[in-house]
């Protein structure tokens, strides 16, 4: 029986422009307001795919966060009426964000629709976000979600085939009748999809051996803990059943909804529990990731931390023994500009082309499709190659353990080895979550107007006996150095004679209210000084830059919600 196509009036709404990963609303907010989901889903296909929508096929997928089943069912319809020839849907909607990308090149499909808000929380109360990726497998570049906020605000209907209904635990393919035209679904297994790429980068048989213990070598004890995310199932395909891990060595593996109640953000804080647990001195190396798997934390015994500037610097310090690289050869490395210049060092001994980049991975996927990228990462907890176009969490762990079955070093002896070699640079990053927009705003505005005159160059700051000249000030502005758009006020940087940085952004990942990041770095050559807490080393700079923002007495917060 042939299926119809209605075409359903709707009013626009003006709030509905993409951030750095798609749009992220609060879950009552799509469920709230009349036609929203259907609205954005509408112009993202429309912008998204332009005059190419006709007979083109999508990979669908999500984190299995609360609201994800009906917004799955909603594209499957709104997809089949627009003219779509096919979709290929996760099993159950599950699939991380590498995935999408690894399925999106694979399948060489027209790109991806992926259900996630990321890192933000999830449940009725909770977050809900919806991201288009590209033909590459990557977000979409600002052109393309300019042309889907445009869309948003003229939109007058949506397509839909109401009576179309999907079992999206059944994998396999079924053909629906649409007015005559032939729209197929298919229930693809996205875990072995990415499994099967993950064995074709990594050496699969020495990770197995550093866990298991071989040859006289120990088992390394692991921990992961995939937050209730969706990396649970690709942890217990690859890590467990590819790599001999025992149930004991997971957490935290079954997808909920609402992540459990917990932030599904792998850092100190809300990775509390992992933390706590390696503290005890039983595990060698944990991990944990975000609710899309896209983001990692790694941890050494005793809860050794790694921040993710320096575990971008070690692996680009050692990408030659991955079987990856050995094959396609290392080519630049690329970070996001607050993320701290440890990799610049690396890059700087390697002969290797550096990038600094704006936060947002789409800015890396020109770099690597030009062929001049190999490894990147953002301090926020991203780390990736050129293997797909999106960070990874789970390659990302992969690629250490292959380091560490590659050294035979524990990860504190890598870590502090890579600061012997090449100096350490002390980081670290405070937000404000949830700060009022208005202050915010005004905080941005002041900084603004301090970075333009002409006297701040020079200018002298002192705080608890250590004082620091400015040598540069500007808000962040990038080239692309392929295809030469500009993406301009990326971040205030207030930069020193001695390499030492201040940055101020307002974050594009939040769905209500401003979070205000802060991100303070410090460079130190001094081998007697790498061992020191990084919040002692960089307290007179934090509180540089809290007098010279007045952030508590703009915005009222005198703390940070989360300290990494």
């Amino acid at each position: 029986m042939a299926l119809a196509v209605e075409k359903i009036a709707t009013k626009p709404y003006d709030d509905q422009k993409p951030g750095t990963s798609g749009l992220r609303k609060g879950v009552k907010v799509y469920q709230s307001k009349e036609n929203y989901t259907e609205n954005f889903i509408q112009a993202t296909l429309t912008a998204g795919l332009g005059d190419k929508i006709q007979g083109s096929c999508l990979v669908v997928g999500g984190d299995g966060r609360y609201y994800g089943k009906e917004a799955t069912e909603l594209i499957v319809k709104m997809c089949a009426a627009n003219g779509l020839s096919k979709l290929l849907i996760a099993e159950n909607g599950l699939m991380s964000t590498p995935a999408l990308s690894c399925c999106i090149r694979k399948y060489q499909t027209n790109g991806g629709i992926i259900l996630t808000a990321s890192h933000n929380p999830g449940g009725p109360d909770g977050d809900f976000g919806i991201k288009f990726n590209t033909a590459n497998g990557g977000p979409a570049p600002e052109a393309v979600t300019n042309g889907i906020f445009e869309a948003t605000k003229s939109i007058s209907e949506y397509k839909i085939c109401r009576n179309l209904q999907i079992d999206l635990s059944k994998k396999g393919a079924t053909n629906y009748n649409i007015e005559g035209r032939q729209f197929t679904v298919e229930i693809i297994d996205s875990v072995d999809d990415y499994c099967q790429y993950m064995k074709e980068i990594f050496d699969f048989n020495s990770i197995k051996n550093l866990i298991g213990g071989s040859n006289g070598q120990p088992p390394l004890n692991i921990l992961l803990n995939s937050m209730h995310g969706v990396m649970g199932p690709y942890v217990k395909k690859i890590v467990c059943g590819e790599l001999g891990a025992r149930e004991s060595n997971t957490v935290n593996c079954v997808p909920l909804e609402d992540f459990g109640g917990h932030h599904p953000d792998p850092n100190l804080t809300y990775a509390a529990d992992l933390v706590n647990e390696l503290k005890k001195g039983q595990h060698g190396f944990g991990a944990a990731f975000d609710g899309d798997g896209d983001r990692n934390m790694i941890l050494g015994e005793n809860a050794f931390f790694v921040t993710p500037s320096d575990s971008l610097a070690v692996l680009a310090n050692n990408l030659e023994c991955i079987p990856y690289f050995q094959n396609t050869g290392v080519k630049g490395y690329a970070r996001s500009m607050p993320t701290a210049g440890a990799v610049d060092r690396v890059a700087k001994v390697k002969g290797k082309e550096m990038f600094e980049v704006p936060t947002g991975w789409k800015f890396f996927g020109n770099l690597m499709d030009a062929g001049r990228l190999s490894l990147c990462g953002e301090e926020s907890f991203g780390t990736g190659s050129d293997h797909i176009r999106e960070k990874d969490g789970l390659w990302a762990v992969l690629a250490w353990l292959q380091i560490l079955a590659h050294t035979k070093k524990s990860v504190k002896e890598l870590i502090t080895d890579h600061w012997t070699q090449y100096g350490r640079n002390f980081f670290t990053r405070y937000d404000y979550e949830n700060c009022e927009s208005g202050p915010a705003n005004t905080m941005m505005e002041n900084l603004n107007n301090l970075i333009s005159s002409p006297t701040i160059i020079n200018k002298e700051y002192s705080h608890d006996g250590k004082s620091y000249t400015v040598a540069q000030a500007d808000n962040f502005c990038y080239t692309d150095p392929i295809d030469k758009s500009v993406s301009k006020n990326q971040g205030v940087r207030i930069i020193f004679t001695d390499d030492s940085r201040i940055i101020f952004r307002l974050s594009g990942t939040g769905s209500s209210g401003a979070t205000i990041r802060l991100y303070i770095e410090g460079y130190e050559a001094d081998i007697a000084q790498h061992q020191l807490d990084a919040q002692v080393v960089l307290k007179p700079l934090i509180n540089i830059a809290l007098q010279i923002s007045q952030l508590r007495e703009l915005t009222g917060r005198q703390e940070p919600t989360v300290i990494t």
